[in-house]
């Protein structure tokens, strides 16, 4: 495989620990590398090293001759100028595919760039890095300000389209279907894993463990040899100056290690039961002035204890039917009645309740050493510290925070007061997986109800028991999850194309008497039946690919089998969806 980039002995540090520590790493053609680690462990300063706009401490880039890169940065861009159009098509080798990325990113080619908001000039930025067609992709956060269709639209470009890229993503669904390699940066390190996430996972908690055990033993032996020199033995023979020498080598090791970083220990705080009625809407319709309806005729109750995701496209209405609900807007018609004894904390996608200019500990404490924990007085920067801002970062201000850090202050923010209605619009954002499954136990823990905006597949999955999706033909409400709703969804939208085209149908006057029931044919009822087991072949053969893709042998092997495995393995999910929506079609008529 060609070399495109080799990374040697780089390091980089800011003051404190080196973000990175003399690390090395090759990137070749084909790779689809994505790069995890902890929020604030320096992914983003590497990806600008890969890319050039960053010079490392020390170390050596080499990149292949004639090599095009192309970037989307975490830090939306404040200095570009023209309109849309012209930033995009100023990489683009042609025309044909800036506009394709322009019209998929759901922008217009006219809108000046200085008058988009910061979520659309990412998508500005997403659309001019793709289309530039570049030997080298580098990603930071991709997903962010993206909707479900376009990221999936963005998961299959990828797939199909770049050869080669490295991505830094919260997205757990979007790092499954893309990412061949992980590359973890843990204290400074680069580790590279020929696994998929899920394997990788399992294999560093167990690296974890065995590190923990070594230091633990190597801290036995410290204590030893100690103890040994506290006794008072004289080390005037080569021996045992060779003994007291190989304990200071010991100390000197145990003194530079770095520990893998403490555990986020954020709570929710329930505060007292609210009414088995938290909302009714009625009938409600609104719509901005001179706007078409955003939602119409809608009405559903919510009780005490369910969980919803608000799932649609940008611009389908998601934040403004938050803020219905949260009354900061007033209905065009309908109403809207809140329950009893209701305690409502939001969580603002756009982090608006932070002051930039206040340090973290006093955007938590507003200046005081002390704040009230479910009852209890706890010092800010004890509290702090359950969130991973260690003395130092919480004296900082927030205009210095990454994304992620931000999130993880609005979240310390929120959690001081308790509540019995969570409403989170896009809580994920920039958040690191560690807290992202941290924060779904604690809402699966919840008492009480919980409202959520979101694009992340997999958070929706695992929090949400009910969906409602906004979409052209209004709110549809499912149960479940996302993935739940969309194998209902394309049933549902299976079936009745299927009625619509048998209307439309001339009748054949030789054709018999259709049934006047519903039940399954001979044929459909054999299908029926056979469809668990292939759906259970699929599964099985999806999890062997992944397995056989682990094996570092394979890689020892011709390639062309590895491709014809990983081609396999991409085309497994398709096809499965496809028989699990025939099945709940099936299923619905058995």
């Amino acid at each position: 495989m060609a070399n495109l980039v080799s990374v040697q002995n780089v390091s980089l540090a800011f003051g404190g620990d080196p973000l990175l520590d003399g690390v090395s790493l090759n990137i070749e053609k084909g790779d689809h590398i994505c790069l995890v680690g902890r929020n604030g462990c320096g992914k983003s300063s590497f990806l600008k090293i890969l890319d050039g706009s960053l010079e490392p401490d020390s170390g050596e880039i080499v990149r292949a001759a004639g090599l095009r890169v192309a970037s989307l940065p975490q830090d939306v861009a404040l200095t570009l100028e023209g309109t849309v159009g012209e930033v995009v098509g100023a990489t683009a080798p042609s025309a044909a595919s800036a506009t394709s990325a322009i019209s998929r990113l759901g922008l217009s080619g006219e809108t000046p760039f200085a008058a988009l908001s910061g979520g659309q000039r990412r998508r500005c930025l997403l659309a001019r890095a793709i289309a530039s067609e570049p030997d080298l992709l580098i990603l930071d956060e991709p997903t962010n300000h993206l909707d479900i269709p376009t990221i999936e639209w963005l998961e299959s470009f990828l797939e199909n389209r770049v050869q080669t890229f490295v991505f830094v993503t919260h997205d757990r669904a979007f790092l499954r279907r893309l990412a061949r390699r992980i590359v973890d940066l843990d204290r400074g390190k680069l580790a590279g894993w020929d696994c998929d996430y899920d394997t990788f996972l399992r294999r560093k908690e167990q690296l974890i463990e065995d590190e923990n055990t070594y230091y633990e033993r190597l801290g036995k032996n410290i204590r030893r040899e100690e103890a040994w020199l506290r006794r008072g033995v004289k080390a005037r023979t080569a021996r045992n100056e060779g003994r007291v020498n190989a304990l200071m080598a010991l100390r000197r090791e145990f003194a530079q290690r770095r520990t893998e970083e403490g555990q986020s220990t954020l709570k929710i705080h329930s505060a007292g039961t609210s009414g088995t009625r938290v909302m009714r809407i009625r009938d409600l319709t609104f719509a901005y002035p001179g706007g078409k309806p955003l939602v119409s005729n809608f009405s559903a109750e919510i009780l005490r204890g369910e969980r919803i995701a608000l799932i649609g496209p940008n611009g389908a209405g998601k934040t403004t039917l938050v803020r219905l609900l949260l009354g900061e807007l007033k209905p065009t018609s309908g109403e809207i009645d809140p329950g009893t004894n209701l305690r409502i904390v939001y969580f603002d996608q756009l982090r608006q309740k932070l002051n930039p200019d206040l340090s973290v500990a006093d955007n938590v404490s507003d200046g005081n050493d002390n704040v009230n924990v479910a009852g209890h007085t706890r010092h800010v920067l004890s509290y702090l510290s359950d969130f991973l801002f260690t003395p130092e970062r919480a004296r900082t201000p927030v205009r210095a925070l990454s994304g992620g850090e931000r999130g993880r202050l609005m979240l310390a923010r929120l959690f001081l007061e308790p509540c019995n209605f969570l409403i989170l619009d896009e809580p994920t954002n920039d958040l690191d997986m560690e807290t992202l499954e941290l924060l779904e136990d604690q809402l699966a823990a919840f008492s009480g109800t919980i409202v959520l905006v979101s694009h992340d597949r997999d958070f929706i999955d695992n929090t949400a028991v009910t969906s409602w999706f906004l979409g052209p033909d209004g709110i549809v409400v499912y149960p479940g999850g996302y993935s739940d709703g969309r194998k209902l969804f394309a049933a549902a939208r299976e079936k009745a194309g299927v009625a619509a085209r048998q209307e439309s149908a001339a009748p054949a006057p030789e054709a018999p008497r259709k049934r006047a029931d519903n039940r399954l044919s001979y044929k459909e009822r054999r299908e029926y039946e056979a469809l668990p087991g292939q759906i259970e072949a699929l599964e099985a053969e999806e999890a062997e690919l992944n397995e056989r893709l682990c094996d570092p042998e394979i890689y020892k092997k011709p390639q062309d089998s590895v491709k014809a495995w990983r081609d396999r393995l991409a085309a497994i999910p398709a096809e499965t969806e496809r028989l699990m929506a025939r099945w709940a079609e099936l299923e619905e008529r058995a």
